[in-house]
């Protein structure tokens, strides 16, 4: 990661936050008369979902040609990352469920957008299941059908990975792999200059909302944001202190120590990639192995996402709330399990949470209406998810190292 991509990284922050308040001002200045401004915030998020749909399906098929993994480090990788994905989204699921925070966005979401509650009262989960088999290979990506887009990544990733290590010729494989990794390079800056536009579609937002229905919408999304940094907060000092002082026999005090400057350049920069290399100086540090840190921080960084998957499982119940929607315990973890895909797919991009939440909302059924409105405070949640991620890969790669009995 260059110097200066992290640099606008960390630029990104300090706009979004100017952009906000000049949003503030101009609806108070024109009032209604800025409402023409929701448009904006409204085709952007159109834009990245058809940014973002074709870049969940290049990053699994290059993720399945091209890592590196034994039977045996995949299996520790999976064990870790299952145990600690599950009990994020379990933490997501039962802090949403518990304190309702959409219900209590519920009286302003009605008039975002010129939207009402939908009349009814549920999701058909048959629908959505159904919907995964596609009828053609371009539906789903002229659908946005982001379940679908994953199974076609994983039938041809699968597929190209056994025709290149089958004792075919190098050649192709490394053909294969330029070609994968060139289109998913060229659609990732593509991606990257939607979000440069971040700011300004915030803008708009903000002078829309504040111009027509003053600062209540704000009040009801603080709430949300309390509930989401809770969240990953319990995630990193219940859940990740269990790896590392008993699985990996790391004591907590060295870790925090160590762990330190990562955390503090992740909370900086908003993103868990470009913190990568003082990550893997920390766990070199530490004297975690190379083997466990590389397939832990490197291969395993677009599994290790507990800091998203917490959020989206929450940011979903959350508009399901807002609108009125009522999801049984199936369809939360349906929606659950389509956040973490998305995830995947979008890892290491900045703004991350938004972007895949919009796939995971479109997959499910519910309104997108909300989303630029969630797109306004989302520079603050996304500090802390990509501080969660680090610590993520840090913890995996820890728990790896201590599965494999190299640490005492």
């Amino acid at each position: 990661m260059s110097p200066h991509h992290t640099h606008a990284e960390g630029s990104l922050t300090w706009k979004i936050m100017a952009a906000m308040g000049l949003g503030v001002v101009t609806g108070v200045v024109f009032g209604p008369h800025a409402a023409g401004l929701g448009l904006v915030g409204k085709l952007f998020i159109q834009l990245i979902k058809v940014m973002a749909v074709p870049l969940v399906f290049f990053s699994i098929v290059d993720a399945l040609i091209t890592a590196k993994l034994s039977w045996a480090g995949a299996r520790k990788l999976g064990f870790v990352v299952v145990i600690n994905t599950s009990i994020a989204l379990l933490i997501g699921l039962t802090l949403s469920n518990v304190v309702q925070p959409g219900l209590y966005f519920e009286r302003s979401v009605a008039s975002i957008e010129g939207v009402q509650p939908p009349k009814v009262d549920s999701i058909d989960l048959g629908k959505v299941v159904s919907s995964i088999v596609p009828t053609s290979i371009v539906a789903p990506f002229a659908e946005n059908n982001v379940i679908a887009v994953v199974l076609l990544a994983l039938l041809l990733g699968t597929a190209l990975r056994q025709h290149l290590t089958g004792g075919r010729a190098d050649y192709e494989l490394i053909q294969a792999e330029r070609l994968i990794r060139t289109v998913l390079s060229v659609w990732n800056s593509g991606l990257m200059l939607l979000v440069r536009l971040v700011p300004f579609a915030v803008f708009c937002v903000t002078a829309r909302t504040v111009g027509e229905y003053g600062f209540e919408p704000f009040k009801g999304l603080a709430l949300y944001i309390a509930l989401a940094i809770t969240g990953m907060l319990l995630q990193i000092l219940l859940v990740y202190p269990v790896w590392i002082r008993f699985v990996g026999g790391i004591p907590m005090r060295r870790f925090v120590e160590l762990a330190k400057k990562p955390v503090v350049y992740a909370f900086g920069t908003n993103s868990s990639l470009a913190t990568l290399p003082l990550t893997l100086e920390a766990l070199d540090t530490l004297k975690v192995s190379k083997t466990s840190s590389r397939l832990g921080a490197c291969i395993g960084t677009n599994l290790n996402n507990d800091g998203i998957v917490l959020y989206e499982a929450m940011a979903v119940l959350f508009v399901a709330q807002a609108f009125g929607f009522h999801l049984t315990l199936e369809q939360q973890v349906l929606a659950a399990c389509l956040s973490l895909v998305a995830a995947i797919g979008v890892a290491g991009v900045p703004e991350a949470g938004v972007v895949s939440l919009s796939l995971v909302l479109t997959a499910v059924g519910l309104p997108l209406e909300i989303v630029p409105l969630l797109l306004t405070v989302d520079w603050i949640v996304a500090r802390m998810r990509s501080v969660t991620n680090v610590l993520s890969d840090m913890t995996v790669s820890i728990g790896i190292d201590g599965l494999g009995g190299r640490r005492p």
